[in-house]
């Protein structure tokens, strides 16, 4: 067995425990630096929607085809990466795809038609897909084998990254073109993938905790106070957690590709406005992980399933339907609160649930309907307008709330 997993479990204080805690500090903080590059990257794409958008000429509907290119990429990515990583290892796969997610950044300023921009969005969607599983597969296991529920941190890092990738993204996009701004946010994830990725590729995957022991993750959970569901229906449990997640994450993806736009076009914001509106949205989903863990010893995950899709389902409902830009800023920060640790939450009951496949099917789900809404909202924006399409967040951030209220009753197996 390798060193990490034989000391893992030691105390701090006997011979070796030392070692064990900082082998696995040193790696809980390479996954967290992981996490918030695929934040900072993707949010230096999204601000940039509105410049390549008029730079492609595409329409709205257009634009909506475009970025389905991002969904059938990293759709087909995600049914791979959970084989690579059996294969290979979660940290290599992790690694690899920072470097492929930080080059391919580059290629939507190159394009000069929607059909183009699909293309190219198509390879930066299977390197942000590959790096999203393979991400969260090493979390998971770094979560089981710490006992503890810091699933919300790594995504609180994700939210980091955005926020500070979008509020970069304000600042320079009146001097940048987004052709130098991309290409500089290459040279950055490159960087950052060689300076965080050696410390992935030097450590192993942590083992299971002994069969015996009961998880933090699994006290929080069992706050209905249910009993153990049998095994026959673990796939129908995983199924309802994962949809759980697709709706909490089609309102981020919504927010992250359209809610510039919606600032810029409907409100008539200022650029660097309309590209705070994502900072801002990040800054309460950090905010509201950053909290996570008290949150979830304190109200347990039904509650706060329930609580945070109420309250983005209200806050979505001002930021589409405000008439002003300050309005919708803050309806995109009540938004960011709700939304927060919904998604953290449903993937860690899904693993509680089924383990590691469980994981892998509600992430899979989970972002595919963060890649799904875009387009969506771009086919009903044409066919409505943009504030109507933003108004079908609310909706599911609603039945999120419900479903997970129905969930209450589930335990892990």
């Amino acid at each position: 067995m390798p060193q990490l997993n034989k000391l893992r479990t030691a105390l701090p204080g006997a011979p070796g425990g030392h070692t064990a805690t900082s082998s696995t500090a040193r790696l809980r903080t390479a996954l967290t630096v992981f996490f918030a590059l695929d934040g900072f990257l993707f949010a230096g794409w999204v601000v940039r929607i509105p410049a390549i958008k008029h730079q492609t000429g595409a329409s709205a509907s257009g634009l909506g085809l475009a970025l389905l290119g991002v969904s059938a990429g990293a759709v087909v990515t995600m049914m791979l990466t959970g084989r690579l990583c059996r294969r290979f290892g979660s940290h290599a796969v992790t690694v690899v795809c920072g470097v492929l997610l930080s080059v391919s950044i580059a290629l939507p300023a190159q394009a000069r038609s929607a059909f183009a921009l699909g293309l190219v969005l198509l390879v930066f969607g299977a390197a942000y897909g590959g790096m999203n599983v393979a991400m969260n597969s090493a979390a998971v296991d770094l979560v089981t084998a710490l006992r503890r529920p810091v699933m919300p941190g790594f995504h609180a890092a994700f939210s980091l990254g955005g926020m500070i990738g979008a509020g970069l993204g304000g600042l320079v996009a009146g001097a940048l073109s987004p052709a130098a701004h991309l290409f500089a946010l290459t040279g950055i994830g490159l960087l950052v993938t060689a300076t965080a990725g050696p410390a992935l590729l030097r450590r192993p995957r942590p083992g299971p905790p002994a069969p015996s022991s009961t998880s933090a993750s699994a006290r929080v959970a069992d706050d209905s106070g249910a009993q153990p569901r049998p095994a026959r229906h673990a796939r129908r449990t995983v199924l309802l957690f994962g949809v759980i997640a697709l709706c909490t994450a089609y309102g981020e993806g919504a927010l992250a590709d359209w809610g510039a736009l919606h600032l810029e076009q409907d409100l008539r914001a200022h650029p660097g406005t309309a590209a705070a509106g994502y900072s801002l949205f990040a800054l309460a989903m950090t905010a509201g992980r950053l909290g996570g863990t008290m949150l979830l010893q304190r109200l347990g995950q039904t509650r706060t399933l329930v609580a945070g899709g109420a309250t983005a389902a209200a806050g979505m409902l001002l930021g589409s339907l405000a008439p002003t830009s300050w309005a919708a800023l803050l309806g995109f920060a009540i938004t960011g609160l709700g939304l927060a640790n919904i998604f953290p939450v449903a993937v860690s009951r899904a693993g509680e649930v089924s383990g590691p496949s469980g994981v892998a099917a509600a992430s899979t789900l989970g972002y595919g309907g963060m890649l799904l809404g875009p387009p969506t909202i771009g086919f009903l924006a044409d066919w409505f307008s943009l504030p109507t399409a933003l108004t079908t967040v609310a909706l599911l951030a609603s039945a999120a709330a419900v479903l997970g209220y129905a969930a209450r009753g589930t335990t892990r197996t």
